[in-house]
């Protein structure tokens, strides 16, 4: 099993994924000998993992069901065990897009956390680009390393332990991008600079405040950065409901079925076109925003090394 190259069949030591629901799933390794409990019953790894194709429904022992899917970047951000705040798709895929990740890309990142965007630039960058990721907290840094090992990656990045405000990247002349996401991004724009390759390499700084963006941009503007820009990209989902509207009084004959929006020669139609036209009333599909939504996550500055 890996991020970057699937694999048919459940092994021992695999990282999987159980799906009970849309809104309901979790991360699992796989081991011999080892069980798994969930609300449908108890998952027995040895018999009804190892061996099965992933993306197979497992019977649990209350006779529930469960899909056993492989793992992806996009299914680890949903379900990664948290040490800090995250990174989601929504900002994920424009940081990729916006900084011209391609494989082959080298790509320096600072911090690591809980690695949800690590994962999404290894698999952009496979398999001959490589991710030099920097982590200032030592525990946090060890755990990411052994969670790119046990996710096959490990060859794809360099973890390192170090504050990149003081010390960098450790390496120079060669990344084709930067990404921060730290306190204090404006303290290491010349380390990023350095690293980045000698002309074209682009940089991004994702930072939660408006203030932690004005002191970026003055200090991009400082080392010659050029095409700086900020934007905030805000999520906004849809329902796919079914509502009734009240039919208006536009001077036709109630059974004109051209003003239901129905096909008449449909007999399956007909019963319930009737009975809607009665009570002066017709129903939809329409796409229906929820009543919350997820704002503000944080801004992004890109900007180019002239």
């Amino acid at each position: 099993m890996s991020f970057v190259e699937y694999g048919d069949t459940i092994k021992d030591g695999d990282t999987a994924i159980v799906f009970l629901g849309h809104e309901s799933m979790f991360p699992v390794k796989v081991q011999h000998g080892t069980v798994t409990q969930t609300k449908y019953g108890v998952i027995r790894h040895s018999t009804d993992l190892i061996g099965k194709k992933y993306g197979s429904k497992v019977t649990c022992s209350k006779g529930g069901w469960v899909f056993i899917l492989h793992p992806t970047p996009e299914l680890w951000t949903m379900n990664l065990p948290h040490r800090t705040q995250i990174l989601y798709s929504t900002d994920i895929s424009i940081i990729t897009m916006m900084l011209e990740l391609k494989p082959g890309s080298i790509v320096c990142e600072s911090g690591t956390g809980s690695g949800s965007l690590s994962h999404a630039l290894i698999r952009t960058v496979a398999p001959t680009g490589h991710l030099y990721t920097v982590e200032f907290h030592q525990q946090r840094a060890e755990k990411a390393r052994e969670e790119f090992r046990e996710h096959g990656v490990e060859h794809l990045v360099t973890v390192t332990n170090q504050d990149v405000c003081k010390n960098g990247f450790g390496v120079s002349n060669i990344a084709d991008a930067v990404f921060l996401d730290i306190p204090s991004p404006w303290e290491a724009i010349g380390h990023a600079k350095s690293a980045l390759k000698a002309e074209g390499g682009r940089i991004c700084s994702f930072s939660p405040c408006i203030e932690q963006v004005q002191r970026t941009c003055l200090a991009m503007e400082e080392y010659g950065f050029t095409e700086i820009n900020t934007l905030e990209i805000l999520l906004r989902v849809y329902n796919v409901r079914t509502i009734s509207l009240q039919i208006p009084d536009l001077g036709k004959a109630a059974e004109d079925n051209s003003s239901a929006g129905f096909d008449s020669s449909n007999p399956s139609n007909q019963g319930s076109l009737c009975a809607n036209l009665q009570q002066g009333t017709v129903q939809f599909k329409s796409g229906v925003p929820l009543r919350e939504m997820v704002g503000h996550t944080g801004y992004l500055t890109f900007a180019t090394k002239s």
